[in-house]
């Protein structure tokens, strides 16, 4: 994977520590609430991350409103 920024390694640690378990979904609003990064930050990073990550498995799942992720861990990089 390509270097990635501080704001790219906070989204993605919050990521891997919320989804290490399995799957969970998320609004990049969610995410920037508690990593303390704007949901336009967030939203403008995933579809990107979603190609470099090898560390969790990004996918745009539904938009309503906003764009709803999944996010699956991992499992063979946490080890």
């Amino acid at each position: 994977m390509s270097e990635l920024s501080e704001e790219d390694e906070r989204i993605l640690a919050y990521l891997r520590e919320r989804a290490d378990d399995g799957s969970r979904y998320f609004r990049a609003k969610h995410v920037a609430d508690a990593i303390g990064l704007t949901a336009k930050q967030v939203g403008a990073r995933l579809p990107r991350l979603a190609e470099q990550s090898e560390e969790v498995d990004i996918e745009k799942w539904s938009r309503a409103r906003s764009t709803t992720w999944r996010v699956t861990a991992d499992s063979a990089a946490s080890r």
